[in-house]
């Protein structure tokens, strides 16, 4: 399969590149010429000539060719005749003279000597013109770049109060069949898109239809794509616009912009107001040092308010906003009347995520083994953005290794390469840690199987990738909406089992730990001080509630020293016997540790079922990766070596 070159599809002709030339271009262009035509002038060289003797002795010998006498101006221009001038000496001569027409012998003389004579009658319009040529040149700048700009709005100086909207237009093409994961938010705005299509409908009752809809929900869960489906089911123009777009370094421009956006948006009804990230612009008001009482922002957010009171029962325009951080907002901008309907847009489930990896599966070649469902399953909490980051980089790993499609094997090395970062293969490892390193993985392996309620084991590998040295990969049976007190205890026990496995077979313990032991205690302090799983502490809530700190700062605990003392106490309880049940389960189960870390050592990647299969003491027979190196240099021989050498 690696000899196989990819295929390549029909050969699409690169459309041409469309340049639009500026007022400011077509400036420069003008500048080019007229110094390419001034530098062409001084190119031609005239000689100065006296009327007499030089002139009228130039004529007399035959040297002249062609004059041209302007009566006008009182001066003859003419050439010499090429013959009788020297290299380098210039062809063309101008003679000024007041008294060319007193002078009734010139004509005589010229014709002949047959010289080509031709009299210029004076031209006013000429020096007229010319000398008008650089107040029409300024006022036609001044147009261009103030009257024009004042009548349509834009332009250099004149554009700082327009909005930066981008528009999408009915011909928007996503719709909710490629939204997934998002059942319930995608049913709350469907009532949306029944008003912008038919609003006379709520009319005929006298409903009114919110005007504003705030999507709420982590990064990269679909908000942005939600709202594009919105306009595309509505098929109405799509405004869309950042909440950073309408800050600008002059005081003022964020609310023109933002009239200037409400205006085109209720020329252009119906139509979609989308605001992203509008917690840039719409943080709560106050007296704290976030923001002063004339601050941009503030006059930002005061005329979004203020636009969003303006709109009438009738008009067909909808504004979406969407953020991550709904807790930080402004009140009045939440209010009834306002973003009165909040939609949120959580994590998808299992069932969420087996769709979206179906959706961005569409434009990829897919192997018969992959398993959408079993996939699912290993990407818990996963959000939208990295289940498209997961098949696309599938999709390159494949294409890089000449495949036909996407095997089950690319997704699931993208999936752990999405969440945890690139397998450093050829990272160089002391033997000393390498082991280490074996018996840490194993000591986790060995007790997340033993477990029963702990999530399955996926798989543990020893290869780096990330921050980590090794890695041991849960795969979930179901999302978990609800975190009971035994699984709790479980995954205290299995972050405790990679030091413990260390500490038993080194007789040392080693800061490999850290990110176990962190873990650990902050899931005890929660247990504890949120959930109410203390068996001294009981349910009470002992957690940070930082409601007011945007005004105040950061608040302390709102507890006495001696409860802190009992939280503590009871915290380091819960660590204790998670430790000590941990060791004791190792300790029975030995053989099986060593014979894991040794499994390790060897293949370096383990799936859950040969960990059941070392756990259970039979004998594991693949290949292992020396193995699979040599297999692959034998498919080349060293007499085609030598010869591609040698050519």
């Amino acid at each position: 399969m690696a000899d196989k070159e990819p295929k390549r599809g029909p050969k699409v002709p690169v459309p041409l590149p469309n340049y639009q030339r500026g007022p400011i271009s077509w400036l420069l262009v003008g500048l080019l010429l007229m110094l390419m035509i001034s530098t062409l002038m001084r190119m031609q060289r005239v000689q100065e000539l006296t009327y007499s003797p030089e002139f009228l002795d130039h004529v007399r010998a035959g040297h002249v060719k062609s004059v041209v006498i302007h009566e006008g101006k009182g001066k003859i221009i003419g050439e010499f005749d090429p013959k009788f001038v020297s290299e380098g000496e210039p062809v063309r001569f101008e003679v000024s003279v007041s008294e060319v027409l007193k002078d009734e012998t010139l004509l005589p003389l010229l014709v002949s000597q047959r010289v080509e004579v031709k009299i210029q009658k004076p031209d006013i319009w000429t020096p007229l013109l010319w000398n008008l040529l650089p107040f029409v040149l300024l006022i036609a700048l001044i147009y261009f770049f103030f009257i024009r700009n004042i009548r349509t709005g834009g332009g250099m100086l004149m554009n700082f109060g327009r909005s930066k909207h981008r528009v999408q237009g009915k011909n928007t093409k996503k719709t909710f069949d490629d939204v997934a994961g998002i059942e319930e938010a995608k049913e709350e705005v469907a009532e949306i898109i029944e008003f912008l299509k038919n609003p006379k409908k709520f009319q005929k009752i006298g409903g009114r239809i919110p005007r504003g809809v705030l999507l709420v929900g982590p990064p990269g869960c679909g908000k942005t794509l939600l709202a594009k489906a919105i306009a595309g089911e509505a098929d109405v123009p799509f405004f869309s616009i950042a909440g950073s777009d309408f800050v600008e370094m002059f005081v003022g421009v964020g609310a023109s912009r933002v009239r200037d956006l409400f205006r085109q948006a209720k020329e252009n009804s119906p139509c979609i107001i989308f605001l992203d990230e509008i917690d840039a612009i719409g943080r709560k008001r106050g007296p704290g040092f976030v923001s002063g009482g004339h601050d941009e922002r503030e006059q930002t957010l005061n005329a979004i308010l203020v636009e969003m009171d303006g709109f009438d029962t009738n008009d067909q325009v909808i504004v979406i906003a969407a953020t991550n951080r709904a807790d930080i907002l402004d009140h009045a901008l939440t209010r009834p009347g306002r973003f009165d309907r909040q939609v949120v847009v959580p994590l998808p489930d299992l069932k969420g995520r087996m769709k979206i990896l179906q959706i961005h599966a569409r434009r990829v070649k897919c192997g018969p083994d992959v398993d959408f469902e079993r996939l699912a399953r290993g990407t818990p909490m996963f959000s939208g953005a990295e289940l498209e980051a997961l098949i696309n980089e599938a999709a390159i790993s494949a294409s890089m290794q000449n495949k036909d499609y996407v095997e089950m094997s690319d997704l699931e090395e993208a999936r752990d390469k999405v969440r945890w970062g690139r397998a450093k293969r050829s990272r160089v490892i002391d033997e000393y840690d390498k082991r280490l390193t074996a018996y840490h993985e194993a000591g986790h392996a060995l007790v997340q199987s033993l477990l029963p309620d702990a999530d399955p084991l996926h798989k543990v590998s020893i290869i780096p990738r990330g921050p980590m040295g090794g890695a041991t990969f849960a795969l979930p049976e179901k999302d978990r909406l609800y975190y009971s007190k035994r699984f709790c205890l479980a995954q205290l026990q299995i972050c405790f089992a990679g030091r413990i496995a260390v500490k038993m077979v080194f007789n040392d313990i080693d800061s490999g730990a850290y990110s176990d032991i962190r873990q650990a205690t902050a899931l005890a302090r929660q247990m504890v001080t949120e959930w109410g799983m203390g068996e001294e502490v009981g349910p009470v809530y002992y957690g940070a509630d930082g409601t007011d700190s945007y005004f105040y700062g950061p608040i302390g605990a709102e507890y006495s020293q001696r409860t802190a003392e009992l939280i503590d106490r009871e915290v380091k309880k819960l660590l204790d016997d998670a430790y000590a049940k941990a060791e004791e389960l190792i300790v029975q189960h030995r053989e099986a540790l060593n014979r894991l870390a040794e499994a390790l050592l060897k293949y370096e990647t383990l799936d859950a079922e040969e960990v059941k299969l070392i756990i259970s003491g039979g004998k594991l027979e693949k290949p292992t990766v020396s193995d699979l190196l040599s297999m692959e240099q034998k498919k080349f021989p060293s007499s085609s070596k030598e010869q591609d050498w040698k050519d």
